[in-house]
């Protein structure tokens, strides 16, 4: 077994009490006090997440020469300078290897930000694309913290300046931190106001200990973060989406741009043309119950999927779901019931986000 690698706030983790955990391929925080109270401190306040796990890439060069506008299912090109754009690095079958974030840096340089386990083959099977233009693995010297809460964007003025008060929704501003470049990005995983910020590995103790200084902030582990995403159901790579599961069956085909070349079009286009045998299906269950991971999804007595990701939504007060299901079992109000061994939890499909009421756009 390969050994864990831990990011540069272990220390701090441990220093809190955190409980600590394997999580793709890292000895991550998991919780520090109870995960329903990170998850309710980043619903109504702000939270502080160490994601420094999460791999960065940076290219340069010619966008079109190089052949990076064929290799993720949307335009690099068409992302304007100072934005970035959610999508997926595909296999030639249209199974996600990946889901990742695109940052326009400028018009010949992207920053590219992925998930913690796939880093090695991600940047394998972009190098393998690439005909031309500088490419490097930077996750190493690149440290991430995210905040995340209604309360974020007055912790951080605060602590930055006013420069990043007037971001959008998904617009990044370069800028100096701790006599540092960094780049603060309006973007999250969790439905509320954030930021993610990318500065050096060596500053991230040291911003760290800034916000949480500040009384509105506290840390949240990943566990908050798992329940956070879910109630606006956003995927998890390697529970909702993998290298077998389509943008398609996830229900993901808006972050696929068909009006250009990508590897694993002609599958996907293949899969729309004969139709999908399974869909992704968002369920409410009718009790506090929490579905799990892999539980069987029935429908008249008939099983027709499993479960993705599921939980105890705090914020809904029932269990929440998601699953890939025949897609006669997915029509919105459709019954199901959800079943592990001796466990039956009445359920009916409903449209997502389960939760409403998050501060994201605000």
């Amino acid at each position: 077994m390969d050994e864990l690698k831990s990011t540069p706030l272990l220390a701090e983790h441990e220093s809190l009490k955190a409980l600590i955990a394997p999580f793709g391929g890292w000895t991550m925080p998991i919780q520090y006090d109870s995960i329903i109270a990170e998850h309710r401190w980043c619903r109504e306040k702000a939270a502080l997440f160490d994601i420094c796990h999460m791999g960065e890439f940076l290219f340069r060069g010619d966008i079109a020469a190089s052949g990076m506008e064929e290799v993720f299912s949307f335009s690099v090109a068409g992302i304007p300078v100072g934005r970035s754009r959610y999508g997926f690095l595909l296999n030639e079958n249209g199974g996600v290897i990946d889901d990742l974030i695109v940052f326009r840096l400028a018009q010949d340089e992207v920053m590219i930000v992925t998930n913690a386990a796939t880093i090695d083959n991600d940047f394998s099977v972009i190098s393998k694309r690439l005909k031309g233009g500088e490419f490097r693995n930077i996750s190493t010297a690149t440290g991430k913290i995210d905040i995340q809460g209604p309360l974020a964007r007055e912790v951080l003025v605060k602590a930055t300046g006013p420069e990043i008060a007037a971001l959008p929704f998904f617009k990044f501003t370069r800028l100096r931190l701790l006599d540092t470049d960094a780049i603060v990005s309006r973007t999250g995983y969790t439905g509320e106001l954030g930021y993610e910020i990318f500065l050096p590995s060596d500053k991230v103790v040291e911003l760290w200990r800034i916000l949480l200084a500040d009384e509105r902030v506290k840390p949240a582990g990943l566990g908050a973060r798992d329940l956070l995403r879910l109630e606006m159901g956003y995927s998890l790579y390697g529970s909702d989406i993998d290298e077998e599961t389509t943008p398609l069956e996830a229900g993901l085909d808006q972050f696929v741009n068909f009006n250009r070349e990508f590897a694993g079009k002609e599958a996907l286009l293949r899969q729309k043309k004969e139709g999908l045998n399974r869909v992704r299906a968002a369920f409410r269950v009718a009790s506090r119950r929490s579905p799990r991971h892999h539980y069987g999804i029935y429908s008249e007595g008939t099983h027709v999927g499993h479960v993705t990701s599921g939980a105890f939504s705090p914020m809904l007060g029932c269990g929440i779901g998601i699953g890939l299901v025949r897609p006669e079992a997915a029509a919105i109000g459709a019954p199901l019931i959800i079943r592990h061994e001796n466990v039956n939890m009445e359920a009916s499909v409903c449209d997502l986000p389960f939760y409403k009421g998050g501060s994201l756009r605000t």
